[in-house]
Parts: C-alpha cells; structure tokens; sequence
C-alpha cells in the first residue's frame, strides 16, 4: 500500500511526464482493491478470474485519468471505474440476449436481487403484483422492467432442452412453440383476396369524374391526405363544396365495389366496401 505522498509523486510523474514504471505501481499497489469489488460480483455465476481481469481494465482506466491535485486519493477515485468496467463485463457476458441499455435497467439488474431478499421474495418464478409494484417503486423503474428483469435472471435456456430432463422421450421445449404467423394457404387467400378488393376499387375510380377522382385521392387514398382548405383553394370553390364532392365520390364509389362484388362473388358472400 502507498502512502498518501508517494501516491501523489507516483501519479504526478505519471500526469506530468508520462512515467510507464509509476504507472505500474500505481496499478500494482490497488491490486488488492479490485479483488475486494470483484468478490462482490461473485453471485453472477462467471468466472471469477475473467471478473477481476474486468476490474483490473477499470483499475488502468482510472490511473490513466486520475487527476491527484483534486485531493482524493486513488482508490476512492479507482472504485467507480472498477465497478463499471465489472459491471460492463457481466451484462455482455449473462446472457446472448442484451441486458441492460439504459442506466435504470443497468441499476435494476444489479439491485434486483438484494431487492428481492429484502422483501423475501426468494422463491422461484413470477414475483407477486405487490411485490412488482414495491421493487418497482423503490428502484424508479416501471413494473413491466422489473417483470422482464426477474425473468431474465435466470439466465439463457436452450430450446432443445428436454421438457422433463429425468424423463426420456418427453419432447423438447421448441415442440410446444406455437407459430402464429399465417401459414401459406392463408397468406395465399390474403393476398387473393387483396388483389380482388384492388380490382373492385380500380373499376369503381372509372366511374367518378377527374375532379371528383382528384378529390378522393387527396382526400381518401393519400398518406398524408390533403386538407379541404388546400383542395378548395386548388379548385377555387368553398370548403364546404369540397367536403359535398368527397361524399359523393365515396358513395358512388361504395355502391360500384358493391356491384361488382355481387357479380363477381359466390352465392351467400358478402363484400363489403
């Protein structure tokens, strides 16, 4: 351990001319401090080497930037660098899926648990409503989060996984997946059916004059629609007029794609427009 003098000589030969062995003392002496934090992390199931080699990332980060003439000593300094380099390492390395993005879903993930045992909710699963709703309330995260987050913990399953591992023949947790996704036959039927109600609507827009066409696309069809106040001013006739052209044009239209409907579709069908 340095003393509080050397430390300062040490990281101002470090600051000033760039001294690589004053550096490495630096780093060397707080060895110590990054073993303590990692051995804190222990609960995470990673290895614990892979952990302080983290914290050890953190430890350099912290004497390249280190700034001895603020009055702190390094290990107050180093900690928080510590701590999140660890901390980093264990959100890449839980799960393939990615943890935490923002700084409240980081704290919940590291807070979750001791949360959980303040308020002994040690057993497996979903935790209880009310203690979603107290975890929640003292983390200042939302209550869908700490459902997520509590699923999450328990790590990476894989799909092949047998349903019943003391069971053999039990079938594997990807058989009782369910695809509700349309199948072929019915993506087929939409896409028919989509072709149909277009070719109802081309047929339909023949019957309806140029300004009454223009109309109902910019009114109807268009993705931003215009307004009544552009169109009319485009036609120079009242807003009012508009809004009367519009309605008609849609009932003219409605009553032809009825019409062809019941041409075109089998006995006891209905479309509708």
């Amino acid at each position: 351990m340095l003393e509080p003098g050397e430390e300062y000589m040490l990281a101002k030969a470090w600051q000033q001319h760039g001294d690589q062995e004053a550096a490495h003392k630096l780093v060397t002496s707080h060895l110590r401090l990054v073993t303590r934090i990692a051995m804190g992390y222990r609960g995470y199931g990673l290895p614990i080497g892979e952990v302080i080699s983290e914290g050890n990332v953190g430890l350099m980060q912290a004497v390249k930037r280190f700034e001895p003439d603020k009055g702190f000593r390094l290990a107050t300094y180093a900690m928080w660098w510590i701590r999140a380099s660890i901390q980093e390492y264990i959100l890449r390395s839980w799960s393939l899926v990615k943890m935490g993005t923002t700084a409240a879903q980081k704290k919940l993930f590291f807070n979750l648990r001791r949360m959980k045992g303040q308020i002994k909710a040690l057993e497996e699963g979903d935790l209880r409503p009310d203690q979603v709703a107290q975890i929640a309330t003292k983390l200042g995260v939302s209550e869908d989060d700490v459902v997520s987050m509590n699923r999450r913990l328990g790590g990476d399953a894989s799909l092949n996984a047998p349903v019943r591992a003391e069971t053999e023949g039990s079938g594997e947790w990807q058989d009782w997946l369910v695809d509700e996704t349309p199948d072929q036959e019915e993506r087929l039927v939409e896409s028919e059916e989509l072709d149909l109600r277009k070719g109802y609507l081309a047929r339909a827009m023949s019957t309806l004059s140029d300004r009454e066409r223009r109309i109902f696309e910019a009114r109807r069809l268009a993705e931003e629609p215009a307004t009544l106040e552009d169109l009319s001013a485009e036609f120079g006739v009242s807003r009012e007029r508009i809004r009367q052209i519009e309605v008609r044009a849609f009932e003219k239209i409605q009553a032809a794609v009825q019409k062809s409907a019941r041409q075109t579709q089998p006995e006891g069908r209905q479309a509708t427009a």
